[in-house]
This record gives C-alpha cells, sequence and structure tokens, in this order.
C-alpha cells in the first residue's frame, strides 16, 4: 500500500509540472511486427555464468530487487527439490545478438546471488549480507551454495529453466517491438513510464548523452529538481528527436521518440558534440531570454511549447549563432500569442499535422530574430 501511495504521489507531481498530452496517445502499436520465437532450456549453472559475462543482461533500469531472503531461498529451495518453477523471457538483440532480460529479473538474480554467496548487497550495507537459506527444508537451511552437498550443488547446476526467446525480423534493425512485449510483460511493481522502458531497453550511448544532459544547470533551473520518473530526460530525447527528424514525424510521439532513441543507440564522438553543443546553446539562450517559466503558458511545463520552442531556436542558432536575448525574448511572445501555435499547443498536440504547424511557426518567428 506504501509503495502505491509513493507511486501516486510521484504519477501526480509528475502531472503537475509537466503538461504532455502525447503521453495518453501511447496505446497503439502502429506497426505489425514479424517476431520469431522459440523455447530453449538452460540449466542453473549455464545461467549464472551467462549472465556473469553479460550473454544474458538486465538493462540498466528495471525494478529494484524486490524480493526478501524468504521469498529468495524458496526459490532455491524448489530447484533443490526438484519442483517446477516458471519460466523466463528474453529478447534477442539483433545486433548484439546478447539476450536481455524482458521478465524473470527476480528470479535470475537470486540465482546469481546465491551462486555468489552475497545477497543483495547494497552500498551502504556495513556488514557483508550472506545468502545463507532461511524457512527451508531442514537440511538445506542456513546453508550457502558452498555448504552444499556435492549431489545437491550437482541436482541444483544442472536443474533446467525454461527461457521463451524472441526476436524481431522485421522490421529490420528496429526492435522497438521489444518496447512494447516489455510495456506488457513487465507489470510487477509499478507500471514504467514510457522513458524507463527506454532506458530499460534502449541502453547505449544516447541514454548516456541524456543523463548527462539533464543535469545542465539551466535546465534545471527551467525544469526543477529531477524527475524520479524521467520526464526531464524524455523531454531532452524530444527535442533531439524533433531536432534531428522532425519533419519525418509520425504519430503516436511515444513511438517516435524510441525509434530515433534505437537508431542512436550507438553514438560517434562527433555526434554526441554536436547534440551536446545544440541542446546547451539552445536551453542556455531560452533561460537567459525567457528566464526559469519558460515553456510554461501557466503553471506547468507544456511539452508542446517546449518542443518547438527548442527546435526553432535551435535552427536559428545553428544556421546564424548566438542570438540577442531581448530579441529572442520577443520572438517567444509573439510566438505564444500566435492563434495558430495556441491551437496546435493545445489539442491533439500529437497530431502529425499539429507537429508540424508548431515547428513550422516557431522556426519562422525564430529565424526574423
Amino acid at each position: 500500500m506504501d509503495d502505491e501511495l509513493k507511486e501516486l504521489e510521484e504519477l501526480q507531481a509528475e502531472n503537475a509540472n509537466v503538461v504532455d498530452e502525447a503521453s495518453s496517445d501511447d496505446a497503439s502499436v502502429p506497426h505489425t511486427y514479424n517476431i520469431s520465437s522459440y523455447g530453449a532450456d538452460y540449466d542453473v549453472d549455464g545461467l549464472v555464468k551467462r549472465m556473469k559475462n553479460g550473454h544474458i543482461f538486465i538493462p540498466p533500469f528495471q525494478r529494484d530487487y524486490v524480493w526478501n531472503l524468504r521469498d529468495a531461498s524458496r526459490l532455491i529451495e524448489s530447484l533443490l527439490l526438484g519442483l517446477p518453477v516458471p519460466g523466463i523471457f528474453l529478447a534477442k538483440e539483433s545486433e548484439s545478438n546478447k539476450l536481455l532480460v524482458i521478465d524473470g529479473q527476480q528470479r535470475l538474480k537470486t540465482l546469481q546471488y546465491f551462486y555468489e554467496g552475497i545477497f543483495n548487497q547494497k552500498p551502504d550495507d556495513k556488514k557483508v549480507r550472506l545468502f545463507r537459506l532461511s524457512n527451508v527444508q531442514p537440511q538445506f537451511e542456513g546453508k550457502l551454495y558452498e555448504d552444499l552437498d556435492e549431489k545437491d550443488k550437482l541436482r541444483l547446476n544442472d536443474t533446467i529453466i525454461h527461457a521463451t526467446i524472441i526476436k524481431q525480423e522485421s522490421p529490420e534493425g528496429d526492435d522497438t517491438s521489444v518496447y512494447h512485449v516489455f510495456e506488457r510483460l513487465n507489470t510487477g511493481g509499478r507500471k514504467l513510464t514510457p522513458q524507463e522502458i527506454r532506458v530499460a531497453i534502449f541502453h547505449g550511448d544516447l541514454i548516456d548523452l541524456l543523463r548527462k544532459l539533464n543535469a545542465t544547470p539551466s535546465w534545471r533551473a527551467i525544469f526543477g529538481k529531477e524527475s524520479n520518473r524521467l520526464k526531464d530526460q524524455e523531454l531532452i530525447l524530444r527535442f533531439l528527436a524533433m531536432y534531428s527528424e522532425g519533419d519525418k514525424y509520425e504519430k503516436p510521439m511515444s513511438e517516435f521518440l524510441s525509434k530515433f532513441n534505437n537508431k542512436c543507440r550507438v553514438l560517434s564522438a562527433e555526434q554526441v558534440r554536436q547534440f551536446t553543443e545544440i541542446f546547451v546553446k539552445t536551453i542556455d539562450t531560452v533561460y537567459k531570454s525567457v528566464g526559469a517559466h519558460a515553456f510554461r503558458p501557466e503553471r506547468a511545463l507544456n511539452a508542446a511549447v517546449f518542443d518547438s520552442v527548442m527546435v526553432g531556436l535551435a535552427r536559428r542558432i545553428r544556421d546564424k549563432g548566438d542570438a540577442d536575448p531581448a530579441a529572442v525574448a520577443n520572438a517567444y511572445g509573439l510566438l505564444l500569442s500566435d492563434a495558430g501555435f495556441r491551437a496546435a499547443m493545445s489539442i491533439a498536440t500529437s497530431d502529425s499535422a499539429n507537429v508540424g504547424t508548431r515547428l513550422r511557426l516557431a522556426t519562422e518567428k525564430f529565424a526574423a530574430v
């Protein structure tokens, strides 16, 4: 109940700070995918070794390990007794062929912890938390992996866990189907936001860059404290995607952002430099010109105002260099008072026509600066 209340409070705080109508357009899956799936049986020892060498990996952002020692011990006990346990769900990445954990994180981490002998050690723990089996059959009670009888070790090592493995065959080089599978299967604990899922699925250079850009002082002054649900990082992603490929935009917004994120998982040093430079220059100019209330026609930050102002001004900076803050502030005011812009930022904001209208009007207003 406490976790549910905390999640509700986080969502309410997020909604109060950011208005983003596009976040509600994500129910549809815009593509038909060709996905192959097959079963694979792994022995426990092999699973643990594959996790250790990174062939099977848990994305950097998944919900925390939440099992207590009793829950974890019950899984190990079931395997030692030869009882069946649920299978796991993995996705094969198209480029690396590594297997990403979609469902089964708690079980896999439990196995890894037991073989290592340490249970869910936290950075601030003063004592080592040994993984001694607890509340299990007497012959296993209090034992570490290394304490097991040889026959029990062999039984555990050789126990088979079934995995269902999926791979997206088409569209090729896309992998966005994994986002939708993850969204539907990973229902344990709190519901993840679209950006939390992207961080889990599309880990790589762009995700790392978003984290760094999110610390930009002028951006922090405008957005406020860091979002626990990564909304601030999603807005930066939205800017980079719209700036780079806004002319190709198709709704839904979440799918557009996911495709761009997946496409940019690997960035060259020059791409990182260019993205960093244009974001920092643009957000610094906005802050100098408009101040901390930028992108807020009312109390909350409006994502539709954010994407269009940022893209329009970034194009101006790209083409002509630095802009006079007073002139930018004047253009900003003219843009927000434009009737066509206000309509495009208020209703059906993720529709292709309204996105195009916003970007066009913002580009025109700031080009005149």
